[in-house]
């Protein structure tokens, strides 16, 4: 049996402006290919300046968006070894 360590950096970046915060995300795979994703959170007028919290939902949506990309890259890749079609899970 091998162990392989392998490691990823995701790098997040936000950007506030006004109510609204957006947060883009990066990962490099071992293999050398990246992908990038967004996600957005808006602050309703009535509620308080939190902008950890804005932070929070923005990165929550970009890794999401990261995770539905690392879930397809991997699932080609099952199909193109099996020759069939892989059904993603996407929840």
């Amino acid at each position: 049996m091998m162990n392989t360590l392998v490691g990823w950096h995701v790098d997040m970046e936000f950007k506030e402006e006004g109510d609204r915060t957006r947060a883009a995300a990066m990962v490099r795979l071992s293999d050398g290919s990246e992908f990038r994703a967004h996600g957005t959170a808006h602050r309703h007028p009535s509620d308080p300046e939190q902008l950890r919290v804005g932070e929070e939902i923005a990165g929550a949506r970009a890794l999401m968006d990261l995770a539905s990309q690392l879930l397809q890259k991997a699932h080609a890749q099952i199909d193109e070894a099996s020759g069939r079609t892989s059904y993603p899970i996407n929840r």
